[in-house]
């Protein structure tokens, strides 16, 4: 490989972590939402698959017939929100990835090497 053909790969490579590190930077203030139990449980995650808010719908916190909250559902509706919410924020960050580094495969390996 010839030094010219060094440069330009190193400025390249230099270019390609500005932007990357631009695409992390905007992640932050990128917002999805997830939902479960019928919009019961709301959650919303950035980009950065950084956890932001729950919401739970009162009536789920209130005794039913028996007097008990029914916790079980309550605990399974939160995680199906946050597991929906995590894979739509993980989705969001490969797709802007995947605009800066285009054809290189790179976008799946990229979140843990700038997290």
């Amino acid at each position: 490989m010839s030094q010219g053909n060094l440069g330009d790969l190193l400025r390249n490579v230099t270019k390609m972590r500005k932007d990357l590190d631009k695409v992390q930077e905007g992640l932050k203030s990128r917002y999805v939402e997830a939902k479960a139990g019928g919009d019961r449980v709301q959650v919303t995650f950035n980009g950065r698959q950084e956890l932001m808010k729950i919401q739970i719908d009162p009536g789920l916190l209130a005794p039913g017939p028996d007097g008990k909250t029914d916790v079980a559902l309550l605990e399974d509706l939160i995680v199906a929100a946050i597991s929906q919410g995590m894979e739509k924020s993980r989705s969001l960050m490969r797709t802007e990835m995947e605009k800066v580094t285009g054809d290189l495969g790179l976008a799946g390996m990229l979140p843990g090497l700038l997290g």
